[in-house]
């Protein structure tokens, strides 16, 4: 039975939006993520409540990841022209990658390597949350690998502004590097909103260039890594975040709309996490926290120097 299960998720993503909306910084998801490891430390595995807890982790997540691509404005994303653009897929693909070999070289299983390197890479949580079920991980595969992206995310707010600062990088293009190497959109709003509206115009535009490879590159992942024979190549949540991105791009939505989607895809993806985190031993995300952090920062400083050489070549 669903019911009980999905009401305690309830509660939790009211205070995950809740923690969201007092700390922009602190995404709602890692809130949420948090919330259902705290839940699982505290209570202990409810059968009762495992169902309810399922549906979100799957379910609620993947519709969330979905109804990101109802964000993206693809007319702005080629506003600062090609160069630009192929800076950023080539800083994205080479961080992928080398990411990956960190990971392995850290002793990472192949499918936490690949989570750690799909959140550096492109767009943090919910990056993790879209390749999870591709990469055949587990819950603490994807706990372990939001919370390394997380915790680097959070060191680039405070570290960012300072490098820009002692490069003297003009604004423009200290947008551009920030919205191409840092981690989650709410810590580059946070960079960008501090540094002033010219870096947070660009860093904006340009994260969410790198959030419109998250369909690609998981479609790719799916077509390679079908796991255990099951289910279709592109999961159908991929499929739908294009659709949802081509609509948005070729009709005109109300602002209204658009906000509602983004806050509802922001509430189904809270709720994600914390079914996600409610099924994840603590005990084994802090074992296994080390190595993803050192395979996730290397990756971090591939792609800010990848990301920042691709950028002063273009501009």
């Amino acid at each position: 039975m669903l019911v009980p299960g999905l009401a305690v998720v309830a509660v939790a993503t009211v205070l995950g939006q809740v923690a969201g909306w007092l700390v922009p910084v602190a995404s709602a998801l890692v809130v949420g993520l948090l919330l259902g490891i705290g839940w699982r430390a505290a209570a202990g595995p409810r059968a009762a409540l495992t169902p309810g807890f399922r549906f979100a982790a799957t379910w609620l997540l993947r519709a969330g990841v979905m109804l990101l691509g109802f964000q993206l404005a693809l007319s702005q994303i080629v506003h600062f022209g090609l160069p630009v653009l192929a800076a950023v897929i080539v800083a994205v693909a080479v961080t992928f990658l080398a990411t990956r070999w960190f990971g392995r070289l850290f002793g990472l299983s192949p499918a936490r390597s690949l989570l750690v390197a799909t959140g550096v890479a492109v767009c943090g949580a919910s990056a993790v949350a879209a390749a999870n079920p591709v990469a055949g991980g587990d819950e603490e595969d994807a706990a372990t690998a939001v919370t390394a992206v997380t915790l680097l995310g959070t060191v680039a707010i405070a570290l960012f502004p300072l490098l820009g600062l002692a490069l003297g990088v003009p604004d423009t293009e200290f947008g551009l590097w920030t919205g191409a190497s840092v981690h989650e959109v709410g810590q580059v709003v946070a960079i960008g909103a501090a540094a002033g509206p010219v870096v947070l115009q660009a860093a904006v535009v340009i994260k969410l260039a790198r959030v419109a490879l998250l369909a690609p590159l998981v479609a790719v992942l799916g077509l390679t890594r079908k796991v255990g024979g099951r289910g279709p190549l592109v999961p159908w949540f991929v499929v739908g975040f294009v659709v949802l991105a081509v609509v948005r791009e070729i009709v005109a939505v109300p602002v209204a709309v658009t906000s509602t989607v983004e806050f509802v895809a922001g509430v189904l993806l809270c709720a994600g996490m914390f079914g996600l985190g409610a099924a994840v031993d603590v005990r084994s995300v802090v074992r296994a926290g080390g190595p993803a952090l050192a395979a996730g920062a290397l990756g971090s400083v591939v792609l800010a120097v990848v990301a920042g050489a691709g950028i002063w070549i273009a501009v």
